[in-house]
């Protein structure tokens, strides 16, 4: 299963290197998005500063929807999809590799974004352990849900809509949970912050065990 993993990852990762989707497409898109934001809030400092980890999250989820996607239609064009049912990788190892490369997009996206913070909003960073917790364990329920709600999405013509759908709802307690460690953490008072990241957890692995079990199933029926 492991073997499968690093494959499909590695797989998925050379795409994006060769293509620079990411790179040319969802950074502009997220950095954007920090810019409208210190742009309507520039009146008022202290509110954008108070508001600054929920912006940080919101900017992370918009590119993920659209990081996401791109891992939907790589999968989408040419039949891919009926050559992974029949390559005999391990359903688990398919989706744990589609996972780690979303992860690992998300995870540079994430220390750009926080630059991107640190300069725009002039956000003094601290607590950088919690910081760094909150944002691999938010990261990993991300990836394991978009995912899993990606191949549910993956068969229909209203996936590029649809899938913002499912996901949204399923990823509240987690974007609720990493700005409130966020702000814990910013705010120097890092104990405040750990139960959230310990909630969110759960929810990460919930999403990664549901996945494993239930990714086999979905694909043969996406």
């Amino acid at each position: 299963m492991l073997r499968d993993a690093l494959l499909i990852a590695g797989k998925d990762l050379r795409l994006e290197l060769r293509s620079r989707v990411a790179l040319n497409q969802v950074l502009p898109f997220a950095l954007l998005v920090l810019v409208l934001f210190a742009f309507a809030l520039d009146p008022d400092r202290g509110l954008l500063a108070r508001a600054t980890p929920g912006l940080y999250w919101v900017a992370v989820l918009f590119s993920a929807l659209l990081a996401l996607q791109r891992s939907l239609s790589v999968e989408s064009a040419d039949g891919n999809r009926d050559a992974l049912r029949l390559s005999g990788l391990d359903p688990a190892g398919i989706f744990l590799g589609k996972v780690l490369a979303v992860a690992t997009q998300l995870a540079v996206l994430e220390v750009l974004l926080g630059v991107g913070v640190a300069v725009l909003y002039t956000t003094r960073i601290t607590g950088w352990v919690l910081l760094a917790v909150t944002c691999v364990v938010a990261t990993a329920s991300i990836a394991a849900a978009g995912t899993l709600f990606g191949v549910v999405a993956a068969g229909l013509r209203v996936r590029e809509t649809l899938l913002p759908l499912l996901l949204l709802p399923v990823l509240a307690p987690v974007l609720i949970g990493a700005t409130r460690a966020f702000e814990a953490a910013l705010a120097g008072s890092p104990s405040e912050g750990w139960p959230w990241v310990g909630l969110m957890g759960v929810f990460a692995s919930l999403y990664i065990v549901a996945g494993v079990f239930g990714f086999g199933p979905l694909l043969e029926e996406s």
